[in-house]
């Protein structure tokens, strides 16, 4: 194998009377594909696609609510609270172990960490009434008898699972459920037996862990996950994680550990428990293997392993016993079976987008930003099929797009040429890549560029397409994915601007005082002003939003923000950019408050604009007459996974894909090319 150690990572381990095949798995997490509750067909095919790739053990229900007063619903989670649940266990079950894997669901009560106002409308509870920062809920203290009620619930779930044919099952004891608010000092101020010092704190979970037992049997595997250390000023510190996992492991109520490190309790330190790109990899494997080093149990561990060398080394050099790679199977569910293969360069590897987390916290579902196969297994395939009949495709520009285009069309035996008049594949990506901490987006075409070449595809760099060119090829199909340019919007006076394309391009190199103003709330203006910042610019960044970066999701904005802060940008929301003009040599930049409708005026030595990308369009529609489908994609065929008609008329089919349609991102890009390209 080419990866150092890689033979760790595929031994099996035995834990009780479970033999696991290898030492790789993915933890519980909500991808939002619940349907009513029940992990039915779209949950299933997700995690099938794994365990035909070759996982060891995959886990589900993150979250999976033991009672009707912890609600499944605001995050389309799973709900054990009732024997309803129980067939669709085990057909998910039978469909795992079919293919040599194991399957196991994370059990919980929310306690304050969910929602009141859904499902029964019962107010959220916990061990004490401390507000729960990012639900912003204030619970109701539980009594006794609230206390009793909810250690037999978790007891008749785990049954469930048990009949279900689930091989085990972990409690959370992490990111601020039930089980830890009793834990940590920072949420519990009870003064009974609940409360007070660490021997008291942790007597609600072993006697939820005891009856959970005394309901599933000794042979049964229970596990818990929990922090090693919650990296708060007045929480859990690391020697306070190992005594609880000592106690508890020491007691036998538990059969291995499931470690992380920090704690979900605002938004900064909910980025730094589910660590992006901005982050190292592996960066909390400390905390693992100081627990390990204290107890008997096997320990497992996840946040941010997203290659296999770091895997290989995580559980070859004894820090771990299993090593989760959660993300880095949304990105690539085959890794495993790759490796096995001597395939590792063919690992699509996670680059850490956190795409996929930051969905479900706005309610959406768990996709990946450069998969677009994954949470769609239906209707996407991870393996694309041989075409019937070979043909020319021609594509057009190396972005995201027409790289998977070319990928997609390559792999169905097509042979493809690509053009593309840069120097290097990516398109926008090399733009974005430029700016800061977001530099392993470059994972993402480094990834489609080796595809294709490994697939043949003749890549024609510093080529710029025509429509003799491309006819002169005698295409069968021509795909243009020639990508967006920069919007300046409908602000007058915009002539006098630059864009962050200028910007991170190095066309322009802005000193001095920066006004930047934002119009589309994602990465792109926050990330360029960090850019300018980090280069001495004295930098504003203002949005006509009520936040700066208000379209980014949960486990990036906050690490924009701390940037931002940082480096002294200021912030300014609820600005609209009305009008720039010249004064003498510097420019005034008129803003309008959104909500006052008031003016103010800002003198700076440069405007930088972020509208969006209108689509380079106009050798599509120079070519459409000439095509036997007038350059229109069949949304219907799109949709139903079917060819796109064609009557038989001699020519070529003509289809645009991508930001050369409308500026969407990543995901959208690839997607296009995905359910277009698998059927030609």
């Amino acid at each position: 194998m080419a990866i150092a150690g890689a033979e760790a990572l595929l031994k099996p381990l035995t834990i009780k009377g479970l033999t696991i095949r290898n030492r790789v798995m993915s933890t519980s997490h909500a991808p939002g594909y619940g349907k009513d509750g029940k992990p039915q067909e779209r949950y299933q095919l997700y995690h099938e696609e794994k365990a035909k790739g070759g996982i060891g053990l995959t886990m589900f229900g993150g979250s999976s609510s033991v009672a009707i007063d912890s609600p499944a619903a605001p995050w389309n989670q799973i709900s054990v609270a009732d024997d309803s649940v129980i067939p669709f266990f085990q057909e998910f079950s039978d469909r795992i172990h079919r293919h040599g894997a194991k399957l196991m669901i994370q059990l919980t009560h929310m306690g304050r960490r969910t929602k009141w106002d859904t499902e029964n409308w019962f107010p959220t509870v916990s061990s004490s009434p401390s507000r729960e920062p990012s639900s912003r809920s204030i619970p109701k203290e539980l009594e006794e008898e609230d206390i009793a009620r909810i250690v037999a619930s978790y007891a008749a779930a785990a049954g469930r699972c048990r009949r279900g044919g689930l091989d085990g099952l972990e409690l959370a004891a992490s990111w601020g459920h039930l089980i830890d608010q009793f834990w940590s000092p920072s949420v519990n101020r009870r003064t009974d037996k609940y409360g007070g010092s660490l021997e008291n704190r942790m007597r609600f979970g072993i006697e939820v862990l005891e009856a959970v037992r005394a309901e599933v049997g000794d042979d049964y595997v229970v596990g818990i996950r929990m922090s090693g250390d919650e990296l708060l000023a007045n929480g859990l510190t690391q020697d306070d994680c190992i005594a609880i996992a000592a106690e508890y492991a020491g007691r036998g109520l538990v059969d291995f550990i499931n470690v992380f490190g920090g704690q979900a309790r605002d938004e900064i330190s909910h980025a730094i428990s589910i660590p992006n790109m901005s982050f190292p990899v592996a960066p909390f494997l400390y905390l693992p293997s100081a627990m390990k080093r204290e107890i008997d149990v096997p320990v497992f561990h996840a946040q941010r392993v997203t290659d296999l060398a770091t895997a290989a080394r995580a559980v070859g050099e004894g820090h771990v016993d299993m090593v989760a790679m959660t993300r880095a199977h949304i990105a690539d569910p085959h890794l495993v079976a790759k490796l096995i293969d001597g395939r590792d360069d063919d690992i699509r590897q996670c680059v850490g987008a956190a795409y996929c987390i930051d969905r479900i916290y706005v309610g959406g579902d768990a996709l990946c930003l450069q998969n677009a196969a994954t949470g769609r297994e239906a209707t996407m395939p991870h393996v694309i099929a041989k075409a019937a009949v070979k043909r020319k495709v021609v594509v057009v520009g190396a972005g995201p797009a027409g790289l998977e285009a070319a990928r997609v069309c390559a792999e169905r035996g097509h042979a493809v040429v690509l053009f593309e008049k840069a120097a290097a594949v990516g398109g926008q990506i090399n733009l974005a890549a430029k700016a800061g901490w977001r530099e392993a987006l470059s994972g993402i075409p480094r990834w489609l560029g080796a595809q294709v070449a490994k697939l043949g595809v003749d890549v024609r760099l510093s080529t710029e397409a025509t429509e003799e060119v491309i006819l002169a090829e005698n295409p069968d199909v021509v795909v243009m994915a020639t990508g967006g340019r920069p919007s300046r919007g409908h602000i007058r006076g915009v002539e006098h601007a630059v864009t962050t394309h200028d910007v991170l391009s190095g066309a322009v190199e802005p000193a001095g005082t920066v006004l930047m103003f934002d119009e589309m709330g994602q990465h792109n203006a926050a990330s360029t002003a960090e850019f300018l910042a980090r280069r001495g610019c004295l930098v504003e960044l203002a949005t006509h939003d009520r936040l700066v970066a208000q379209e980014v999701g949960t486990t990036n904005q906050p690490v924009h923000y701390r940037e931002l802060y940082k480096l002294g940008v200021i912030m300014t929301p609820n600005m609209e950019l009305t009008e720039i003009y010249p004064e003498g040599n510097r420019l005034v930049a008129v803003l309008r408050n959104t909500m006052t409708g008031e003016e103010e005026e800002r003198v700076a030595d440069h405007v930088v604009v972020e509208c969006g990308t209108l689509p380079v369009d106009e050798l599509h529609f120079a070519l459409k007459p000439k095509s036997v489908n007038h350059g229109i994609t069949d949304l219907d065929a799109l949709v139903h996974g079917i060819p796109q008609p064609r009557d038989g008329t001699p020519g070529f089919a003509l289809y645009r894909i991508g930001d050369a349609v409308a500026g969407r991102n990543i995901h959208a890009a690839l997607y296009d090319a995905l359910r277009l390209c698998k059927d030609l």
